[in-house]
């Protein structure tokens, strides 16, 4: 019986929830629960989330970054290591910064029911586009 090799950046691209660990100012890790989007094209995963929260305080200040996401089972894992680029909040619906967060909402769930009201949320939330340039992706299937 021959078996596939497990495929770490797979278990990435099906993952839609995750642990980010950023670095506080005291060297600490800070974990905190996300639900990214790994981007294969890009080599890129993509998270939404507000300014003024401890990540992204953490990533402007060190933008060095890691993501684990867990199997369904608990029995496969994989890491991603790289660097961050973070956009600033939007203030215009249709600028850049929401655009950004449009195009990130496309890509991992598709088409919007109200575009308007996102763009609209995404500015009164002050959201933020978290960016990994993935360097590094390792893993295992302990099972």
């Amino acid at each position: 019986m021959t078996s596939t090799p497990f495929d770490p950046r797979a278990l990435l691209a099906e993952s839609r929830l995750g642990v980010l660990a950023t670095i506080k100012s005291d060297g600490r890790p800070q974990l905190s629960p996300v639900m990214p989007f790994y981007d294969e094209e890009s080599g890129a995963i993509h998270i939404s989330t507000r300014e003024g929260l401890a990540k992204t305080a953490n990533l402007r200040r060190d933008p060095r970054a890691a993501l684990e996401v867990t199997g369904p089972d608990g029995m496969t894992w994989a890491t991603a290591e790289g660097t961050v680029t973070l956009t600033r909040p939007g203030t215009d619906p249709h600028g850049p910064e929401v655009e950004a967060l449009v195009d990130y909402y496309r890509k991992a769930a598709g088409e919007h029911p109200d575009w308007d009201e996102y763009r609209s949320v995404m500015v009164s939330d002050r959201r933020v586009l978290i960016t990994i340039a993935v360097e590094r992706v390792y893993g295992a299937d302990i099972r």
